[in-house]
């Protein structure tokens, strides 16, 4: 029984390493290089090697009673900086209410 929970709060933790959530979203601005945008972020999932200037985020939404939802990150960098983000990621409102 111990085991099992350790288990399994392992590998919610691995699952959640790396996601592109909306609070994390706060933490990322326009103009960071990429190194801010990895320790804001994460490690991306996908760096093209024919486009190195864009980096993808793509992580799992599970709720109860509710199905699982994909959601998609991109990074777009110029100069070695954050110039756009892309995908169906949003950040969460500066008035901190959950965005419906």
């Amino acid at each position: 029984m111990r085991l099992t929970r350790i288990m399994a709060i392992g590998l919610a933790s691995l699952l959640l390493l790396g996601c592109a959530s909306a609070s994390k979203m706060n933490a990322v601005q326009l103009g960071m290089t990429k190194d801010q945008v990895r320790a804001a972020l994460g490690t991306p999932l996908l760096v093209d090697i024919f486009h190195a200037d864009r980096w993808d985020y793509v992580y799992m939404l599970d709720r109860r009673g509710q199905p699982r939802q994909q959601r998609h990150l991109s990074v777009f960098f110029e100069e070695g900086r954050l110039a756009r983000l892309g995908g169906d990621v949003v950040a969460a409102p500066a008035d901190g209410k959950e965005v419906q």
